[in-house]
């Protein structure tokens, strides 16, 4: 069971293994400097091990606090979202919200999120913008969003990423296409089909053509869209295929979801922010509500 100092020791952690600077970690918990490493020694004495490289002034990770970071993070996080279920009588929340979405999540998962929070949060103004994964990785970056929907990037230093859940990619056809009464569709047997994808500069895309490698299948792209719901509805008009994340399904009678298999793709999505940028209250329960919704879709 974590007891109050514990539960601040894992506070104090999870700043330092976001900011990387004792200095801007302080003033984000709001103590001295010498407090923080305090603590922050204690904690490693309990585990038994450092969790931190000191060289200088420079911080990194160790081994071992990656591994903390990667347990600690969803425990905190729940803990995060009692409180915020007991604080959302005590006083109106105002400001504004940059988020940044990618195509697929823009449909049905982030209206439900913003639907959620302004309910309880009517004077926040929230700005969604869709986005592909690599514009909201530079935008985080540049101080241009608050908080973004997407997928893990390639590039992590400027970065936090927080894991929701993972998501499988399904073959996506018509009513009357050949595949439409299948239940489960091997990627090999996508060699040759006609079929519409993203660009290849989006993440999702380039995972295609790995796992299409991996399967020895080339499918024949006829189309290339860089939005999601256009390419829904190419596939329901057309004789035509599509590869795209569960989240898109909005239960179309005209449209099947097809399990992929051998390999399945699959990816990750999480909420992304700018490592050492302050979150105002408004981004952290606009944060708080997307895990709230995931969790509800997950148990459905």
């Amino acid at each position: 069971m974590i007891g109050a100092m514990e539960l601040r020791h894992l506070r104090y952690f999870e700043a330092l293994a976001d900011t990387l600077s004792f200095t801007r970690a302080a003033e984000r918990m709001h103590v001295t400097q010498s407090t923080l490493s305090h603590q922050i020694r204690q904690l490693e004495e309990e585990i038994g091990q450092p969790l931190f490289n000191r060289v200088g002034k420079r911080v990194t990770m160790t081994e071992a606090g990656e591994t903390l970071l990667l347990h600690i993070s969803p425990a905190l996080r729940q803990v995060d979202l009692a409180l915020h279920a007991v604080r959302d009588e005590q006083g109106p929340v105002a400001g504004e919200i940059r988020v940044g979405a990618t195509h697929s999540f823009n449909i049905r998962l982030i209206p439900q999120c913003v639907s959620s929070f302004l309910t309880r949060y009517p004077s926040v103004r929230v700005i969604v913008e869709e986005l592909s994964a690599a514009e909201i990785a530079s935008r985080l970056a540049n101080g241009e969003l608050d908080l973004g929907v997407s997928y893990r990037p390639e590039q992590t230093d400027a970065l936090r990423f927080e894991p929701l859940y993972n998501e499988e990619l399904k073959l996506v056809v018509g009513a009357n296409h050949a595949m439409a009464g299948r239940r489960r569709a091997r990627m090999v047997e996508l060699h040759g089909m006609r079929m519409v994808l993203l660009p290849s500069y989006f993440a999702t895309r380039q995972l295609l053509d790995e796992c299409f490698r991996a399967a020895g299948a080339e499918p024949l792209v006829i189309a290339e869209l860089n939005s999601i719901a256009p390419m829904l509805e190419l596939v329901r008009q057309a004789d035509i295929a599509a590869v795209i994340g569960e989240s898109a399904n909005l239960g179309n009678e005209d449209l099947r979801f097809i399990p992929l298999e051998s390999p399945t793709p699959q990816r990750t999505p999480g909420l992304l922010w700018r490592k050492g940028a302050p979150r105002a209250v408004p981004v952290k329960f606009f944060a708080t509500a997307v895990r709230r919704v995931v969790e509800s879709m997950e148990n459905r």
